[in-house]
């Protein structure tokens, strides 16, 4: 049977590397490849992933939205959010502190005790030494200063990053996240994985779907982006809200929200 996908595209997918974000979603939506690596970065070779949910929007309390990577339930209920970043352009703390915090409240029915409160683990890969600590892996706990003691409330953080190869497993795990291609026996799982996305037909086509809906998704944003400029000087030309929602085709309330931005950064 002949290929479908089209050179071009071809040639893009052979250039991902699983550090990629887009290429990590297909990647990662694969329960055994999670357990591979999370069993290294945990250090828990007993470690079972039982779910995977690639991709998923999990909302607060407030409604604002959070893009989440692959959040897998662990086989003792505790779920485990894995996040890749290439760009060191952002606070990632307070970051991981949000994704964990959307995660909980999805995932914790209202009124119930919080000691029912889901356990949480983030872990984080990044292409930079987050911490500038020249280590690979950083486990970050949360101390009582005055007793030096750590305390557990049921959120674990887990940084590593491909920059720092310090020798470990988990540095030689890191490594092939920066590869175009793989071939490694101590990660089998792994190794399939990227074998099948990147050369057999189905794999591709899973590729390009989602290359196709981030691009749709972009060009959507950008609409979203230049509508919301144009908004923004109508506010600015004191023009009524009302008339704004009119021409723009929109609700009120989305006019409303705006103008209480531009009033919030202009107090900056």
């Amino acid at each position: 049977m002949e290929n479908t996908v089209d050179n071009k595209k071809l040639e893009i997918i052979k250039k991902f590397k699983p550090i990629n974000d887009i290429f990590f979603e297909v990647l990662a939506d694969d329960a055994a490849f999670c357990q591979e690596i999370l069993r290294v970065i945990l250090e828990d070779d007993k470690l079972v992933v039982h779910d995977v949910k690639v991709q998923k929007d999990v909302r607060n309390l407030i409604g604002r939205s959070v893009r989440v990577d692959v959040l897998c339930t662990l086989g003792d209920g505790i779920l485990c959010n894995i996040e890749v970043q290439r760009a060191n352009n952002d606070n990632h703390f307070k970051r991981i502190r949000y994704n964990a915090s959307c995660i909980t409240a999805s995932k914790t029915e209202i009124g119930s005790r919080f000691e029912h409160v889901p356990n949480v683990i983030i872990v984080y890969i990044s292409e930079f030494d987050i911490l500038k600590g020249g280590k690979t892996t950083y486990h970050i706990d949360k101390v009582v200063r005055e007793t030096g003691k750590i305390l557990d409330d049921g959120m674990k953080t887990v940084c590593v990053n491909t920059k720092v190869d310090d020798g470990s497993l988990i540095a030689e795990l890191m490594q092939l996240f920066t590869q175009t291609e793989i071939s490694e026996p101590k990660f089998p799982v792994f190794t399939k994985r990227m074998n099948y996305i990147k050369n057999s037909e189905r794999g591709q086509e899973q590729m390009c779907e989602l290359m196709e809906q981030y691009a749709k998704n972009r060009v959507e944003e950008a609409k979203k982006e230049t509508q919301d400029k144009i908004i923004q000087g109508m506010l600015r030309d004191d023009m009524p809200i009302d008339k704004i929602a009119q021409y723009a085709n929109v609700d009120r309330k989305y006019i409303l929200k705006i103008q209480s931005n531009m009033l919030e950064n202009e107090q900056l």
